[in-house]
């Protein structure tokens, strides 16, 4: 049986950052998938699923409507061990070109204030699993302790 690459991840040394996870040919196009990682897996509390639910519909709406980078944005999505998201994106990419953009992101979702974008029984499939102030301060803290001070370590995975 073929071994699925992120499985291969030191998860024991793996830090909180940003990642390539994969790039992938479609057509004459290169598609970047990042690992945009909040927790440090195995040696903190995963975010809650309402916080990482709330993440995601922000996110997503932010990347989607940036003046730069939109038509770019295939996928913001949370991964199922809840310690990050996976971002795909257009194009051959390293993870220093989207720093600015996950900085931007982030800083858009510690701020947020309002309804959060598609949190209704019409648009989203479990609407009540939301909570914008742990969203809010899970943003702020990866914001804080991670993003703006990333070091090689935080955008290379563990050899």
């Amino acid at each position: 049986m073929k071994k699925i690459p992120s499985f291969t991840v030191d998860h024991i040394r793996l830090l909180r950052g940003i990642y390539v996870s994969r790039k992938d040919a479609v057509g004459d196009e290169t598609v970047t998938t990042f690992d945009i990682r909040m927790k440090e897996p195995n040696r903190e509390p995963c975010l809650s699923p309402s916080a990482i639910h709330t993440i995601e519909h922000l996110a997503a709406t932010f990347l989607r409507n940036h003046p730069t980078w939109a038509d770019k944005i295939i996928y913001w999505g949370p991964m199922g061990c809840l310690t990050g998201n996976y971002l795909v994106v257009k194009g051959d990419l390293q993870s220093a070109d989207i720093v600015g953009l996950m900085k931007e992101t982030f800083r858009f979702i510690a701020t947020f204030e309002g309804d959060v974008p598609g949190a209704s029984p019409k648009d989203c499939g479990n609407y009540l699993m939301m909570n914008l102030p742990m969203a809010r301060w899970e943003a702020q803290k990866f914001l804080d302790e991670v993003l703006e001070k990333l070091t090689d370590a935080n955008l290379n995975y563990p050899e």
